[in-house]
């Protein structure tokens, strides 16, 4: 029987720096600067200077590298779900959330 620890590692990760913007309502719509610490196809790991509270519905779009495309750079914009929040980190706030939606995003 797997246990929900063996569960949310289903996936493979990509420890992948990368910037991005999330937004989320904390009583109004708030948009903060966060860069990734892993990326996953079912979740994503990022550290940022405020915290979001468990639960809370994000949206956030993020380029991913050639390195993990194959390819060429997408830009993929994806809705999620905070799981985790994990302020060990000094200054910043690590966030861990769900995947549940996401969409190819052309250049303009």
């Amino acid at each position: 029987m797997a246990d929900a620890q063996s569960e949310q590692r289903a996936t493979r990760r990509f420890a992948l720096r990368l910037p991005v913007t999330i937004k989320f309502t904390n009583g109004d719509m708030t948009e903060s600067q966060a860069q990734t610490r892993d990326v996953s196809a079912r979740g994503v790991f990022f550290y940022m200077d405020s915290k979001i509270a468990e639960g809370s519905v994000i949206e956030f779009t993020l380029t991913l590298p050639p390195e993990i495309t194959l390819t060429e750079s997408i830009r993929v914009r994806c809705r999620g779900r905070v799981v985790r929040v994990d302020q060990a980190t000094g200054q910043k706030v690590g966030i861990g959330a769900v995947i549940e939606q996401y969409d190819f995003v052309s250049e303009v």
